[in-house]
């Protein structure tokens, strides 16, 4: 009777689905994993040929009474899905704003970049942190539709925008730590975003948080890989972690000079340290990328597989653990935090970046992310963790090294001389109160080195910000 069973029709493909269903639960590491995925394949649906102006509601989030009419009374808490979500959003790039029109259409925003809600008490504290050199187009747009996109998910937020000064070659990871280690002294952020200047969110659901429990990916449908993911472990463009989290990977590695890889190595980190990788639905991270040129001094790194082969070694030594740079000055501008830093060159600068990495005898590989992928997979499948099929749990865990966060005292890498960013100048204190300098003037900047930065408290005019 039981062969009688087994050969029905239903019962095999019964037999086969809890089979799969067994290879899943194990392969996706546990039942919250195995419903996330299935959750965000189906997702909700939106229409994104009907979007919304960004500005839209931003009127009703401005207080028409006293928000607290007793003041010993708190405030209640705010939903966890604001009221004032209106979905896709409508983004053109065809005229660039000035900070001025930002400014006023964003009345509540205070010096800093800075905003919290005034009727009820914010969920999720965030920062913001964007990478910066010779973009200012770039962040007008990004703060024009970025500014009320967080209001409407009724979150505290500040925005800080990391400026590389000089000329050498770019180095977007160093400047993220850099950006988080100066956030975290202003204040406790529950959630760090990381974002690209050039990426602009076109729906409002997608919600500047984190999640309790891995890092989330959340730039996943750009509009440059046809608004789908282009392969699993993508980590770039805009993602979004805890401090503690952050501090678990030990940050970004400061080796990569120059573009790519920085992402990657980010990945393979989240999964050495025992995390996974969280996103929203595909139908929710739409992204829109202001189209650009390549730039200059942020050229291809050669050197990228090299490093990349090396992370499962190396990660607990290059990060936060290892961050040196010295600070230019510190400003509050209306629209956003400006951190200038001289974070040093890069090594093989001297060579024309050629030679192999420092302390790394590496070959190059062609660019091609998929050549890389084979040709480690084939040679070092114990490097090659979270680059193939294989899942990280087949191989031993490393020891976690412990990542003390350098939150105190005087970084020093570079000179006190470090040039400014091209193009920017240093001013007098008559030009930085009109409004025209980027930075303050060579005293102001030598304060900020000795570690005496502008306030709020303190009654100094502040530049109105990169034109």
């Amino acid at each position: 009777m039981l062969r009688r069973l087994l050969e029905r029709p239903c019962t095999l493909a019964l037999l086969v689905g809890c089979q799969f269903a067994f290879v899943a639960y194990f392969s996706l590491g546990g039942f919250r994993n195995l419903t996330s995925l299935f959750g965000r394949a189906a997702g909700p649906v939106f229409d994104y040929s009907r979007t919304h102006d960004v500005y839209a509601n931003l009127s009703r989030l401005l207080p028409r009474q006293p928000a607290r009419p007793d003041p010993a009374q708190p405030l209640p808490f705010c939903p966890e899905r604001s009221p004032f979500l209106v979905g896709p959003l409508t983004v053109s790039f065809s005229r660039v704003p000035t900070l001025e029109q930002i400014r006023a259409k964003n009345p509540a925003v205070q010096e800093g970049g800075r905003y919290q809600p005034s009727t009820c008490e914010p969920r999720s504290r965030t920062a913001v942190i964007i990478p910066h050199r010779n973009r200012e187009t770039h962040l007008g747009h990004l703060l024009y539709y970025l500014h009320p996109f967080l209001q409407r998910q009724q979150l505290q937020y500040g925005i800080y925008v990391v400026h590389q000064a000089g000329n050498s070659t770019f180095n977007r990871a160093k400047l993220l730590n850099v950006g988080v280690k100066e956030a975290l002294k202003d204040e406790e952020w529950d959630c760090l975003f990381l974002h690209d200047v050039d990426l602009i969110p076109e729906n409002d659901h997608n919600l500047y948080t984190c999640d309790p429990w891995n890092p989330r990916h959340v730039s996943v449908a750009m509009n440059k890989f046809g608004y789908s993911l282009p392969y699993p472990q993508y980590f770039g463009g805009v993602s979004a972690l805890t401090p503690d989290q952050y501090m678990k990977i030990n940050g970004f590695p400061n080796e990569y000079w120059g573009w790519g890889g920085e992402d990657d190595d980010i990945a393979t980190r989240v999964r050495l340290a025992g995390m996974k990788i969280a996103r929203p639905p595909i139908s929710i991270g739409h992204y829109k990328m202001v189209k650009h040129k390549s730039d200059k001094g942020n050229e291809e790194n050669p050197h990228r597989f090299d490093l990349l082969i090396r992370t499962q070694r190396m990660w607990t030594q290059d990060g936060m653990n290892s961050l040196t740079y010295t600070l230019l000055a510190k400003h509050l501008h209306p629209l956003y935090t400006n951190i200038t830093v001289d974070i040093g060159t890069d090594p093989r600068a001297g060579r024309g970046r050629r030679g192999p990495v420092p302390g790394h005898e590496g070959q190059r590989y062609r660019s091609s992310t998929s050549l890389f992928r084979e040709e480690m997979l084939r040679k070092l499948p114990r490097d090659a963790a979270g680059w193939g099929d294989q899942g990280l749990s087949l191989y031993p865990r490393l020891p976690m090294a412990t990542v003390q966060q350098p939150l105190a005292g005087n970084d020093t890498q570079g000179g006190a001389g470090s040039p400014p960013a091209p193009g920017i100048t240093q001013h007098s204190p008559e030009a930085a109160r009109d409004g025209n300098a980027h930075l303050e003037s060579s005293a102001g900047a030598a304060a900020a080195q000795e570690g005496t930065l502008p306030t709020r408290g303190d009654n100094q005019s502040l530049p109105q910000g990169t034109r």
